[in-house]
């Protein structure tokens, strides 16, 4: 009896055993088990385009006597794929031209074609019983206007309204262009300045055709009398 008793107390001293040497153990092998990767933090990424607006043309045109604005522009950090054109009014309401391709030409605000494209109106001018006076509701638009263009990014420059040349007239037919202050314009006139007379030279005047003309005739009153004194002087010889 005794016997079994230390049997069994053997037994289950070691299955306290066992249990303490398993968990004993299982801080190590806790250890060895691979914790989850961590994910990626925000600076493994690069920074976002910063969107940007470049313009390739921006250039003033007088094309059949009207009035136009070239333009290309380059959008870089953006989807849109049209630009907004507006003419900065600096005292009034701005002239908007929306959803335009990216590069073309526009009207100068106040210029109006007919259906071929022929003009019937410039801006600055106004007709009034069949006549063009000068001075309308677009006056701000010339001798410059600033323009903002817009992607998403935007872009203010500066348009010069384009002069008026030979060939392309960017005012009325028969009218003079407003005066732009510090130059004339084309239409303009200018006092036309005598050439300076050249300096004389050291021992001689210019003559003037008066006075050319004298000399050659007391020259020829000299030769004429000449011509009579060696006639006289021969007619003596002759007597004697």
């Amino acid at each position: 009896m005794a016997h079994a008793r230390t049997a069994a107390g053997a037994a289950v001293g070691l299955v306290l055993s066992g249990a303490i040497a398993v968990a004993a153990a299982a801080p190590a092998l806790a250890d060895t088990v691979p914790s989850p990767s961590s994910s990626p933090s925000s600076t493994d990424y690069p920074p976002p385009e910063v969107p940007t607006l470049t313009a390739q043309i921006f250039q003033p045109e007088c094309d059949g006597d009207v009035p136009y604005l070239r333009y290309a522009v380059t959008a870089t950090g953006t989807e849109n794929t049209t630009v907004t054109i507006t003419w900065l009014n600096p005292s009034g309401d701005d002239v908007v031209q929306s959803g335009l391709p990216m590069s073309g030409r526009v009207l100068w605000p106040g210029a109006v074609v007919d259906a071929s494209g022929a003009p019937l109106d410039w801006p600055g001018w106004r007709l009034e019983d069949g006549v063009w006076v000068e001075g309308d509701e677009f006056d701000w638009v010339r001798p410059s206007v600033d323009v903002k263009l817009e992607v998403n990014p935007e872009l203010t420059m500066t348009a010069a309204y384009p002069p008026s040349s030979p060939s392309c007239a960017t005012n009325p037919p028969g009218t003079v262009p407003p005066e732009e202050p510090g130059e004339p314009t084309s239409g303009s006139t200018v006092p036309a300045v005598a050439p300076a007379a050249a300096p004389p030279s050291s021992g001689f005047l210019p003559q003037t055709g008066a006075g050319v003309a004298g000399l050659v005739a007391a020259a020829a009153a000299l030769v004429a009398a000449g011509g009579v004194a060696i006639g006289v002087a021969r007619r003596r010889r002759t007597d004697h």
